[in-house]
């Protein structure tokens, strides 16, 4: 009965991809309809794909892996994505859309030069690939957990990539944001069917409750993950809001203004919930199933547990999760590498007839790398955000730029990402830089001084992208 549903549900998806190639061909192709959907993306399209990105393996499968020993705090996550979009909402969407520009990299080249956006280029596509890869890693789990006798770990995350590429590749940016639509809806409905399933099947919320370990945080809200966790998730979540190619282009392929800022907004509001739901299956795991090989497996072990229908529809809810978030960053290390790479220094091969091929050809390419990664990566909420500090310079000098232009020299753009870049690197390979509860911690300070630098020692201005 899983199974049956969960492979009805892709088909669902198939079809709405196959018919986004036709808002694809009524655009007249080319990859500005397939990367950007014609920049005409309505609000409510808007708002699914933000929520999407936002309520992926990490979400949901990371939350209640986390959820499994820290308790309900874990959900702080989600609250920190919503929140990062309501903000973004608020003070920059519409400004993203009114530039007109493709990438965040084309962004820093206008705001910064030419050199600031070749290392735009290879940090969006650092951060970006690492989480596309950990979307791999939570569709493992989920197939694993369902049929471990057909199923290892790897060859479930092989299934979850072919997956969430033939989505990508067919249906483009309409495709995603279409799918997303659906995607939403499967997820809160998957989820709270699964909480109210489970509760029955395991005897009732006091059965739970009395079942937990004693003397854990399970219901407090801060001291299982710890303040300095969650106020790091919320610094990073903010920081990257602002600045990752995946969630600003969102913004780029908006219809006008309105429907960036209103959907940032909107998508904000529809994300707050998710992870504080999700964390009640870590919660419930722990409680009925202690002792777990990989925690990791917290959520996906419940799903096996109810009713089959249930599980079935959470099951896709489940993917649902990996397939919204994995089509945006897909398609964002697409859209990087065709406007920022190729058009750029191989023009002469890119024609009307063959560009909606290459940027399908791009997605292949992204697809193969971040699920190579996949087979590398540990402990899902740590690494994505450890990756995701590397934003803290991008949202620097794009803030700066909007709201403080006079402070902005073309020389911070290339060194203050650099400087992001170097104190990650630094936190990953040497142990003994940690002295922060989190690299965030670390990677502003060394931005705000490498920007006040350059602001001291820089001749050239930054150009002001913001029409006054």
């Amino acid at each position: 009965m899983q199974l049956f549903i969960l492979v009805t549900y892709i088909l669902v998806l198939y079809c709405i991809s196959w018919y986004a190639t036709k808002l694809i061909r009524q655009g007249k192709g080319g990859a500005l309809q397939y990367l950007l959907a014609g920049r005409n993306l309505p609000m409510i399209v808007v708002a699914a794909m933000l929520a999407g990105l936002a309520i992926g393996g990490a979400s949901t499968v990371g939350v209640a892996e986390h959820a499994y020993k820290a308790g309900l705090s874990a959900g702080w996550y989600n609250a920190a994505w919503g929140t990062a979009g309501i903000l973004v909402g608020l003070f920059a969407a519409h400004h993203f859309r009114r530039m007109e520009v493709n990438t965040i990299p084309e962004m820093m080249e206008r705001m910064y030069g030419r050199s600031a956006r070749m290392i735009s280029v290879v940090a969006q596509l650092l951060i970006m690939m690492v989480i596309t890869s950990l979307q791999y890693v939570a569709g493992g789990a989920v197939l694993t957990a369902l049929m471990p006798d057909v199923f290892t770990f790897q060859t479930g995350m092989l299934v979850t990539a072919l997956l969430f590429v033939g989505i990508t590749f067919i249906g483009g940016y309409w495709g995603a944001g279409l799918t997303n639509v659906v995607n939403i809806v499967v997820i809160y409905g998957g989820i709270l069917a699964a909480l109210s399933n489970a509760s029955e099947v395991f005897g009732g919320f006091e059965s739970i409750v009395a079942a937990l370990p004693e003397g854990g945080p399970w219901f407090d809200f801060v001291s299982g993950a710890g303040f300095a966790m969650v106020m790091s998730w919320m610094v990073v979540m903010i920081t990257q809001g602002f600045s990752v190619q995946a969630i600003s282009q969102i913004a780029f392929a908006a219809k006008n203004e309105n429907a960036a800022r209103w959907g940032f907004i909107l998508g904000g509001v529809v994300i707050l919930p998710a992870g504080f739901l999700c964390a009640l299956f870590g919660i419930i795991a722990a409680a009925k199933f202690p002792g777990l090989e990989r925690a990791a497996l917290a959520l996906p072990t419940i799903m096996t547990n109810i009713s089959p229908v249930v599980g079935g529809v959470f099951l896709a809810a489940l993917w649902a999760a990996g397939i919204s978030t994995a089509v945006g960053l897909l398609l964002g290390s697409s859209t990087l590498v065709m406007q920022d790479v190729w058009k750029r220094y191989f023009p002469s091969t890119v024609t009307e007839k063959n560009e909606l091929l290459l940027s399908r050809m791009m997605v292949l390419l992204f697809s193969g790398v971040t699920y190579f990664l996949a087979l590398t990566s540990v402990g899902i909420l740590r690494t994505i955000t450890t990756a995701l500090a590397i934003t803290a310079s991008f949202t620097l000098l794009i803030l700066a730029n909007l709201f403080f232009p006079k402070y902005c020299k073309k020389a911070a753009g290339f060194w203050t990402i650099f400087a992001s870049v170097a104190v990650w690197l630094a936190w990953t390979l040497y142990p003994q830089v940690r002295v922060a509860p989190h690299v965030v911690y670390l990677v502003w300070p060394a931005c705000l001084a490498t920007f006040a630098l350059a602001y001291f020692l820089g001749k050239e201005p930054a150009e002001s992208i913001v029409k006054r």
